[in-house]
């Protein structure tokens, strides 16, 4: 009787070493994981990548990564809700608002909590989610568009930008309670950033613009989700 009692728990330590293998693999190729049955996490770490390959050193959030993801979760009958990470410094525009417009349109409950920072185009991505958190010291820098070494400078660029410029705004002041006009005045703003122009927001600050919902931490945006689910 004794081996008998044993064999089925010796199966079932086994069944739960796969996916806890699978899981430390998961974060360390993605920064993904299911956190339990119900909620899935999703981390935007570094510089959010393109199209094109940043360097190797660099810590990055692929697009292409976090996409197929958001839509299995969506199909997904198991998950319930998802929680955002961000500490990012921004990154590629059009990546960004992708991921950012993925978030929106999903059906599950989401939760974001701005970490460390999320400056630039991770702005979208933070005030994508349902729900928004930032920690005391958690910052957010918004600025205009940036142009690289590989934009043509013709008028024709200004026009682009402007335009880019406006799709990111647009989508910030629909999904977080700041106003247009104001986003695009913290946008422009010369007192703050030397030699250049943008606003810097920490923990309340951003709050307090709109921009985010509730200072807060772990605690809070994991009440929050299980509320939001529940």
């Amino acid at each position: 009787m004794s081996n008998r009692e044993e064999m089925p728990n010796a199966g079932a330590d086994a069944e739960n070493a796969e996916p806890e293998e699978n899981r430390e693999e998961k974060i360390k190729e993605t920064g993904q994981v299911c956190l339990n049955h119900r909620i899935h996490l999703i981390t935007i770490i570094g510089e959010v990548e393109g199209h094109e390959c940043l360097p190797a050193n660099s810590k990055t959030t692929k697009y292409e990564h976090i996409l197929p993801q958001l839509a299995a979760i969506e199909d997904s009958k198991e998950i319930e809700g998802v929680l955002i990470l961000l500490n990012t410094v921004g990154g590629d525009v059009e990546a960004g608002l992708a991921i950012a417009e993925m978030i929106a349109s999903l059906s599950k409950p989401t939760v974001s909590l701005v970490l460390g920072g999320s400056h630039s185009i991770g702005i979208p991505i933070a005030v994508s989610a349902d729900y928004s958190f930032i920690v005391k010291t958690g910052t957010m820098v918004i600025h205009p568009v940036r142009m690289s070494g590989t934009v043509i400078g013709a008028p024709q660029t200004y026009d682009y930008f402007r335009q880019m410029q406006d799709r990111i705004l647009g989508f910030i002041s629909s999904h977080c309670r700041a106003k247009r006009k104001r986003l695009e005045d913290l946008m422009l703003d010369t007192g703050m950033l030397t030699k250049d122009l943008g606003t810097i927001l920490v923990g309340k600050q951003a709050v307090d613009e709109g921009i985010i919902d509730q200072v807060g931490g772990i605690q809070d945006a994991m009440r929050k989700i299980h509320s939001l689910i529940d």
